[in-house]
């Protein structure tokens, strides 16, 4: 069954409002068993008309998102009633339930409000708890001639998601017949790049009977998509642990954070954190982790010469002879955070963000990590992450939080 939404509100085209609705019923139309096609944004207004017309030439189903609120530029119901050539009739449900709104709120309603209770002669109207504007339903021949299904929902996400769970879902279910969706499982690796699933492994995968992959690549991280029955994605699985085990992160789709909280907290182990380059980015990821409170225990943001003295030990030899940017800071800096925390494991991140700053011998993109174990050696290494600001945070904090991920594997094995 093909399936195309159409997304309307000049607001998302002018980026002001985020337009999240094709992620989150791309997601909920999977579970069904069932892809979206296609998905279209268009202004407000007539530019609706177009769309529609040329979504309805090509899908089984159509979602229309937003475009039925009570005002000029809400032409949603117009345009499809106009497209199919059905009138447009006060729905009884409708308007009890509109008045009611009001009524429970003790709010005098506008007369612009009752245009939200019209729909497409035939159509069936879809309850709305969270709002004014009910959903619509058009059948596929209820114009007398074939088109795909119409769903006309709401645009806000607090009225559009709860009415397609209830009202949507179980009607695509039956339009569709699909008894079952496939199986899905997302592989997180971290450390290669999609260059390296490409070479050693495509070949591979698409010789699997039954299979669909493929790959998302973040800063840092190369997701594997795998879709299919079960024993295609089970056999697709043990080719990718073969060639990438060591860099597998997840397969439950547990980011690499959820990963280190997971894994101190099966050890028992607690954890500090020392952070120059990176702000209190790696404490932040941890500690967006449920149940992080149990094993992370001090975060050090020692963004000065001073503060990594001060507050680390960090000796001012080390930073006059080698720099803040060095393997002997960044290990005194864990060392540091080590013992003035108690903790069982510490890491520490210094580099050099830019845009400004660099030298020949260290260039902007630079970074030191080291890891420090209670009773165990201080690991450090180099790493190189040329990018914009932000984006040097997130890989410098992603090789730290891996860092940790592969002592604590060791470290369990």
């Amino acid at each position: 069954m093909r399936i195309e939404i159409v997304n309307t509100g000049t607001e998302l085209l002018l980026g002001h409002t985020l337009n999240t609705h094709g992620a989150w019923l791309g997601g909920e139309l999977f579970k069904l068993g069932l892809r979206v096609a296609r998905q279209t944004c268009v202004p407000d207004g007539e530019a609706i008309r177009e769309a529609l017309v040329e979504a309805l030439g090509r899908a089984d189903g159509v979602i229309v998102t937003g475009g039925l609120g009570p005002t000029s530029d809400d032409l949603t119901r117009e345009i499809t009633a106009e497209l199919l050539g059905l009138d447009l009739v006060q729905d009884a449900g409708a308007l009890a339930s509109l008045e009611a709104f009001f009524a429970i709120r003790q709010r005098p309603m506008a007369s612009d409000n009752l245009k939200q209770v019209y729909i497409p002669r035939g159509a069936l109207a879809l309850p709305n708890p969270n709002g004014t504007a009910p959903g619509v339903y058009v059948a596929a021949d209820l114009a007398g001639r074939p088109h795909g299904a119409i769903f006309l929902l709401p645009g806000p996400p607090r009225e559009l998601y709860p009415m397609f769970l209830a009202e949507v879902a179980p009607r695509l279910r039956l339009l569709s017949g699909v008894a079952a969706p496939p199986d899905l499982l997302e592989m997180k690796f971290t450390g290669i790049g999609e260059s390296d699933f490409h070479q050693s492994l495509d070949a591979s995968l698409a010789a699997i009977p039954g299979l669909e992959f493929g790959y998302c690549a973040h800063i840092g991280e190369v997701d594997l998509r795998l879709i299919g029955c079960a024993a295609a994605i089970q056999q697709a699985r043990a080719l990718a642990v073969e060639y990438f085990g060591p860099q597998l992160v997840s397969d439950d789709g547990s980011s690499l954070e959820e990963t280190v909280v997971r894994l101190l907290s099966e050890r028992g182990w607690t954890l500090a954190t020392a952070e120059s380059c990176c702000g209190g980015l790696i404490a932040s990821r941890i500690t967006d982790v449920p149940g992080a409170s149990a094993v992370f225990t001090h975060g050090f943001v020692t963004y000065s010469n001073e503060a990594k003295r001060g507050l680390l030990g960090v000796t001012a030899e080390a930073l006059e002879t080698h720099g803040a940017v060095s393997e002997p800071v960044v290990r005194q800096m864990a060392e540091g955070a080590l013992a003035a925390s108690g903790a069982n494991l510490a890491v520490a991140v210094t580099g050099i963000a830019g845009p400004s700053g660099g030298s020949p011998e260290k260039p902007i993109g630079t970074a030191w990590i080291a890891v420090a174990q209670r009773g165990g050696a201080t690991r450090a290494w180099r790493v190189f992450q040329p990018r914009n600001r932000l984006d040097f945070k997130l890989g410098v904090s992603q090789a730290a939080l891996d860092g940790l991920r592969q002592c604590l594997g060791e470290l369990a094995g």
